[in-house]
């Protein structure tokens, strides 16, 4: 009913007391800020990343959600398969994200590298997670794209490891759509968010000129948890493959 409380306090039409997410990247960043987020909105969480959770899991966990830390590749089918079997789920965030290969690698590896990371990977997770999620009743699915795949990039870089990043992005932001149709039907609903300029570590090598984003400040990574997290629980329930900008205005269309 509009204006009730669910039973952790959470107005109803946020609250997700009882739900069950799956979150990608999760060890810092957006995705760590997300984690609080959903835990703060009731949610219990699977999360993952290739780096160790023991900051956002205490994180959460003092927010008053179950926590199953998961650490891997995403890379690896393998590990993704096993990342389905920890479900059901009710929702998933797919943070996770990279903005350059390894050194060392190829062009070409370097390319491939970060599109699996960052396109084929959510896309395999959110597809598994249709079926799982429709099976049920219905879920919320959340990827994660940039400004970069609407825009090319917020700053001037001819190199093809940036290329690679706003292509990944750009990808993400179609995935969303071609999901969001399959979705729909089984009462699945699939949206992304675009963050502009975030300071957090993915961003730490790149500069940037506040004068270019027009509120004046790179985004702190809670100002897009939050986004995330809405678009995970009921309130986003007739919101159908939108791909939201959270990025202080500097990419408007």
């Amino acid at each position: 009913m509009e204006g009730s409380e669910a039973a952790n306090g959470v107005p109803a039409g946020i609250s997700m007391d009882g739900e069950r997410v799956l979150l990608t990247g999760a060890a810092s960043g957006i995705g760590r800020a997300t984690a609080t987020c959903l835990a703060q909105l009731g949610a219990d969480l699977v999360i993952t990343d290739i780096s160790p959770m023991v900051e956002v899991t205490a994180e959460a966990e003092s927010a008053g959600a179950e926590v199953t830390a998961i650490q891997g590749d995403l890379i690896d089918d393998d590990f993704l398969d096993g990342l389905m079997d920890e479900g059901p789920y009710d929702a998933l965030a797919a943070v996770a994200g990279v903005f350059a290969p390894p050194a060392g690698m190829s062009s070409k590896e370097g390319f491939d590298w970060v599109l699996e990371i960052n396109l084929r990977a959510p896309m395999r997770l959110a597809s598994a997670c249709i079926d799982q999620m429709g099976a049920r009743g219905g879920g919320n699915i959340v990827l994660v794209g940039s400004a970069a795949g609407r825009n090319g990039g917020a700053v001037a870089n001819d190199s093809f490891e940036y290329a690679a990043y706003a292509a990944s992005k750009g990808g993400v932001h179609s995935v969303v759509r071609w999901l969001s149709r399959r979705g729909a039907p089984q009462n699945v609903v699939v949206n992304g968010v675009a963050p502009g300029p975030v300071e957090t570590p993915l961003s730490a090598p790149m500069t940037f000129n506040p004068d270019s984003i027009p509120i004046g400040r790179m985004g702190k990574p809670h100002e897009l948890g939050w986004p995330i997290a809405l678009l995970c629980s009921p309130a986003a329930s007739f919101t159908v493959g939108a791909v939201l900008d959270v990025n202080g205005g500097s990419f408007i269309g």
